[in-house]
């Protein structure tokens, strides 16, 4: 057990970190598989040390929080971050911690995560990998692959099945992981089966995450399963909590990109409103194409109306059927895209749409609901909404209708967010795209 050790006596020159990877990687390669048991106790700390776990809520015992995750190979042995701290180098060391960590969209993110490419190439991460008892093997295959691929600001890798474990002082939380809708599968049990997943991961956050956690959650139904979660968690702000609908923005982009014959770089101010399902609302009416309003560049009103929304509206499905998997690669696109506009002032002029929590928002939106909307920030990792946004009464009646789908899922799910007993009645069945 000496091996695994917290070890400080390394120097803080990037050359002889280099030099000594491949001894510590030697050094271990008999001990790998101890390191990657679930230990639910053990004593064992990575050379990055974390600040203490903050008080615990009333919901969840002080005994009940677990200790950190046991941190994978190299990462455990081969560097004190605080020592080369001191040479100002080195931005503070951010936590990231992935649901589903094992899947396909997580095997595209890590990677882009750990090169620096999402928080900066002047900032060293530690991820924080949860699975399942079925894909702990896998997440040790991914350790393994981030391991040999010798990211200098990937610091600390640690996997595991436990989220109080995992979120363990966590600066950004990613919770890709949910149950796919199967054949024959009523979205009201979809709603319940993903809920209770992010009723436990809530709690877990509410507990050991940092105070100041950014949320995005991109498990489907991801609106409402944001909502559970940010009702779970009580002790953190509820605008840090995001539902993904990036994804969709860069579609209604792309969309109008080719319709006006322009690259998607000359496409600004799109807006997706509401759920992250076929009701969402892709808006034509305040969006940009070379700094002039949409519906004048793209005269089609009709087009913009039909065949625009509804290509928006269904993409991920129509891909599913000519690819024969989901869209994995451009969802975590879309992933570092929503991060990095949080973490980077908006253009002048310019917002992007995320799902937020609307209570207090100015557009007269039902509260107490994710929603997506128009967003601008100061890089600093908060946002606020867009004030200066036009309606007409096709954009608001369909904003109404993807608000009402949102309020029954709420109704669905209040079993889940402590408002009393559910009571199911969706109004139709909008399959979330790639829910099949």
């Amino acid at each position: 057990m000496a091996a695994v050790a917290e070890l400080t006596q390394y120097t803080n020159t990037a050359h002889r970190f280099s030099s000594e990877v491949s001894y510590a990687s030697t050094r271990i390669s008999g001990l790998r598989r101890l390191h990657l048991r679930p230990i639910k106790n053990s004593g064992i700390r990575c050379s990055v040390t974390s600040n203490e776990v903050q008080a615990a809520p009333e919901a969840v015992k002080a005994e009940e929080v677990k200790k950190k995750a046991e941190c994978y190979g190299v990462f455990c042995l081969t560097y004190d971050l605080k020592a080369e701290e001191e040479t100002k180098s080195w931005k503070k060391l951010v936590n990231i911690a992935v649901s589903g960590a094992a899947g396909m969209i997580s095997n595209h993110l890590l990677f882009k995560l750990a090169s620096g490419e999402v928080l900066g190439y002047d900032q060293p991460i530690a991820l924080k990998l949860l699975g399942s008892g079925r894909s702990l093997q896998a997440l040790e295959g991914v350790a393994m692959e981030l391991e040999d691929s010798l990211f200098p600001l990937l610091r600390e890798v640690s996997i595991g099945i436990d989220p109080y474990e995992v979120f363990q002082d966590a600066d950004w939380a990613l919770l890709i992981g949910a149950k796919p809708r199967g054949p024959g599968m009523e979205r009201a049990a979809l709603l319940d089966i993903n809920g209770q997943i992010f009723v436990e991961q809530g709690k877990a956050l509410n507990a050991v995450a940092s105070r100041d956690v950014k949320v995005l959650v991109v498990g489907n139904p991801c609106n409402t399963n944001a909502l559970i979660c940010l009702k779970n968690a009580p002790n953190i702000p509820a605008k840090n909590f995001h539902a993904l609908t990036r994804l969709d923005e860069n579609r209604a982009k792309c969309q109008l990109a080719l319709k006006a014959g322009v690259f998607y770089d000359k496409v600004s101010n799109v807006t997706i409103w509401g759920n992250h399902s076929t009701t969402q609302v892709p808006d034509f009416l305040n969006a940009r194409i070379n700094g002039l309003p949409v519906k004048e560049v793209i005269k089609d009103t009709k087009w913009l109306e039909e065949e625009f929304t509804n290509k928006v509206q269904t993409r991920g499905g129509v891909l599913i059927k000519k690819w024969g998997r989901s869209s994995a690669a451009s969802t975590a696109v879309s992933i570092v895209d929503a991060m990095r506009s949080l973490v980077t002032p908006t253009p002048e002029g310019d917002w992007f749409s995320t799902g937020v929590y609307t209570t207090g928002n100015p557009y007269c939106i039902a509260d107490d609901i994710v929603f997506s909307m128009p967003c601008r920030s100061n890089g600093d990792g908060d946002y606020e909404l867009v004030k200066d946004v036009e309606f007409d009464d096709y954009l608001w009646n369909r904003i109404k209708t993807t608000e009402a789908e949102l309020l029954a899922e709420k109704k669905c799910v209040a079993h889940l967010t402590g408002e009393g007993i559910a009571v199911c009645d969706l109004p139709g069945d909008t399959m979330l795209p790639g829910e099949m």
